[in-house]
């Protein structure tokens, strides 16, 4: 009888052993599956959240190009709050800050060429505008008389004379 029982209990281990085996390799796919569709769907959303920012990033450069304010004060609390907007989207996400900052700075660099002395921009504007295109850090709009002098420097010097014994 005891023999009976453990060969009773063996058969039974390795039919418990099979069927956990089997088990593994029946849902270990359907695992994989789900968790590669898993990183798809975030793929996918990265993209559109990327394609969002760079959407928010045009819409606001184009904005701030056109603002209109009433006076210095009111520029200023606009570009405070339009740092700040950015910081924490930077501290938050660097990726979707990356593709706003990218979509301003080509749009910025797009309203360079086109813009003369009719956008009416404050220097206030060209500061900060300095910040997303280069070209803005020496304002083109001023309208300077140009120079009726020219300056030259001329140097007079003596001739040296050097004596040496051989």
């Amino acid at each position: 009888m005891k023999d009976y029982c453990n060969n009773t209990n063996l058969k039974i281990m390795k039919t418990v052993k099979s069927i956990v085996v089997i088990m593994i390799f029946c849902f270990l796919p359907k695992l994989n599956a789900q968790e590669s569709g898993l990183n798809q769907d975030i793929k996918v959303q990265t993209k559109n959240e990327l394609s969002y920012y760079q959407q928010r990033g045009l819409k606001d450069a184009q904005h701030e190009q056109q603002l209109k304010v009433k006076g210095k004060n009111e520029e200023r609390a606009f570009w405070k709050e339009q740092k700040q907007y950015e910081k924490e989207l930077r501290k938050n996400n660097r990726r979707a800050y990356n593709a706003y900052l990218q979509a301003k700075k080509d749009d910025y660099a797009a309203h360079h060429n086109q813009c003369d002395i009719h956008c009416n921009h404050s220097n206030y504007w060209y500061q900060n505008a300095a910040y997303y295109y280069y070209g803005y850090r020496q304002p083109h709009y001023e309208n300077r008389a140009p120079r009726s002098s020219i300056n030259t420097q001329i140097e007079v010097g003596m001739p040296r004379v050097k004596l040496g014994v051989f």
